[in-house]
């Protein structure tokens, strides 16, 4: 039976991306509910990587597979009954598009709609949370922030394939899962888009956080391509914060839920690389130090917010970790690391720290 004081206590609940940054975090917590996971994924994409180093596979049920293998991914999902799934594959780096933008599409695009078209075919699902990315929007360059009714796009082939994901999700709500006919399908979907996320355990190539702490451990001066450019960064556990009340609120069968939604920081929080870069210098000390890269860069947005009102609204959702607070959590789970801790313990006890702010 349903614990209706833990929603998740014994929920059936299917991770795709489980052995990325998000999805390693994302499954640990749910774990710490009482929730049984499967997850869908790749191998790690990096060596180090959370999932190995904080043994991610000992709490869920571990099948390796690609979003792009349709048969696959549906035979894994109908098999395990699942009540919510939670869809974070993806190929997330912008650099990584333009080297190979078929590849971003199959996986972003085509991958997305594999995993819908597999819940149609899974009558056990209640709902689904599709995480797309701030990126997804047409960028203006606009001081303000973006709503969820500012029209999507993306100039890169990594943006445009996340606007493509909001489209097909959105297609695949009003066609299979409208909204006003949820007593008879029971499929609650919405989409999730956050914005720059940092923490303990991210070893991607081409994210600032990683690439300093690389260049860190290396005693080398740490090359950063666009330190002016603004993003509103945040904590892994903020948005996943967003992501679970989301989904508490589509079982809940809260219809107006069934749609997109930003998870971003306060505006105070929208630093530019520069000033995160030269913060996290600080705190490792040991005279880390960072220069800009003078080599010609890809095509990235300088200015990026987002309006996360309707979260607040809709959710009751907010972030609780200010940038300065995330940075020492984000660089107190590396410390911890290169001093060969327990990193599951360490990344559980960020949560548990974590949903006592939330008390």
């Amino acid at each position: 039976m349903e614990d209706v004081v833990n929603p998740w206590q014994g929920r059936r609940v299917f991770v795709t991306g489980h052995t990325g940054f998000k999805g390693g975090w994302l499954s640990l917590w749910l774990a710490a509910k009482g929730a049984q996971i499967r997850g869908y994924a790749l191998d790690p994409a990096s060596e180090p990587n959370l999932f190995t180093s904080a043994s991610v596979g000992a709490i869920l049920d571990d099948v390796r597979g690609d979003v792009r293998d349709y048969a696959k991914l549906e035979a894994a999902m109908t098999e395990f009954c699942p009540d919510v799934i939670f869809h974070l594959a993806a190929q997330p780096l912008v650099r990584r598009s333009y080297i190979d933008p078929l590849g971003t599409y199959a996986t972003n695009v085509m991958g997305t709609a594999h995993v819908l078209e597999a819940i149609r075919k899974t009558p056990s699902v209640r709902a689904v949370v599709c995480i797309t990315t701030d990126k997804c929007y047409q960028n203006q360059e606009w001081v303000w922030p973006y709503r969820e009714t500012d029209p999507l796009g993306g100039y890169d082939p990594y943006a445009s394939s996340k606007a493509c994901a909001e489209i097909v999700s959105a297609a695949y709500r009003s066609s299979f899962f409208p909204v006003d006919r949820l007593h008879e399908h029971q499929v609650a979907l919405a989409t999730a888009r956050a914005g720059n996320v940092i923490g303990g355990g991210d070893w991607s190539e081409d994210r600032l956080i990683p690439d300093l702490i690389r260049g860190f451990l290396a005693k080398q001066p740490v090359l950063i391509r666009r330190p002016n450019a603004i993003r509103p960064w945040q904590h892994v556990l903020d948005p996943l914060h967003g992501y679970i009340l989301l989904a508490e609120h589509l079982l809940a069968k809260r219809e107006q839920v069934a749609s997109s939604f930003n998870f971003g920081p306060s505006d105070e929080d929208a630093w530019p690389v520069e000033r995160i870069a030269t913060a996290i210098a600080k705190m490792w000390g040991e005279g880390a130090s960072w220069v800009r890269d003078a080599a010609p860069a890809v095509h990235e947005a300088h200015t990026l917010r987002l309006d996360a009102s309707k979260a607040r609204a809709e959710l009751g959702w907010q972030p609780s970790l200010r940038i300065e607070t995330a940075l020492e959590w984000t660089m107190a789970w590396y410390r911890a690391s290169q001093q060969g801790a327990d990193m599951r313990q360490e990344t559980r006890a960020q949560i548990a720290a974590y949903e006592g702010l939330l008390q």
